[in-house]
């Protein structure tokens, strides 16, 4: 899926910097995007690497940790919003910013998505992108230790409807690791629920996977270019 994004303008008015200033891997199904995203990071100095995919990336983190994830939040075999969950509950400390053409939230994260920031791909603002990722990397400290306070929602698909016609999910507890169904009123958008596991009573925290109305549209949407202010780039350098 090919969200509207644009094309950077990494050029001389860009400072290299010599000493990385963080680890950061940038997941996105959209070559051009990884590519356009990567290089303006890259000129700020910071150590960038790029996967196409949740699963690719998660290949990458056990061989290099990074310290912010950038994602986008529609992409094949494992949705943005899956992948997430998974990060926060397997490396709490690694910062995530997700981005995505589906929400028009300005820089605040959508209800659902587990995230540190959002960025909405349709802003089409460079300047914006490196003010979130420069304000993760100061509050870093203090976001990793609101992460390990209170376990990550489970990112769960709709299983369908059980003999009665009625939704169901099926939910694995984060304590005894132990599975058992809930039944499901109606959409309930991408909010955070939380109900008791059935076996042991710990709380579980989680989010349903109705992805045909949350994912990024389905249409195509023509490629922008946008040049970078010369005078953002000349006060950020």
């Amino acid at each position: 899926m090919r969200d509207s994004v644009v094309a950077l303008n990494c050029g001389n008015d860009i400072p290299m910097l010599n000493t990385p200033k963080g680890r950061i891997l940038i997941v996105d199904d959209d070559p051009s995007i990884r590519a356009t995203v990567s290089m303006l990071l890259a000129a700020r100095g910071y150590d960038v690497k790029t996967a196409e995919n949740g699963f690719d990336a998660l290949l990458q983190i056990k061989t290099h940790m990074p310290e912010l994830i950038i994602s986008d939040l529609n992409m094949p075999q494992m949705s943005g919003f899956e992948f997430l969950s998974v990060i926060r509950r397997r490396f709490p400390q690694v910062l995530v910013l997700a981005m995505s053409g589906a929400f028009e939230a300005g820089d605040a994260v959508p209800g659902g998505v587990i995230a540190d920031a959002f960025y909405a791909k349709g802003a089409n603002n460079p300047g914006l992108l490196l003010r979130l990722v420069g304000d993760l990397f100061l509050t870093s400290a203090s976001q990793a230790s609101t992460h390990t306070r209170q376990s990550a929602p489970v990112w769960v698909p709709r299983n369908g409807r059980d003999a009665r016609g009625q939704a169901y999910v099926v939910l694995t507890c984060t304590e005894c690791l132990r599975s058992f169904p809930l039944n499901v009123e109606s959409e309930t958008g991408a909010a955070v629920m939380e109900t008791p596991c059935i076996f042991c009573l710990n709380s579980v925290r989680y989010i349903i996977d109705f992805s045909q109305s949350v994912w990024s549209p389905r249409k195509p949407a023509p490629s922008i270019l946008l040049k970078e202010p010369t005078s953002l780039g000349k006060a950020a350098g």
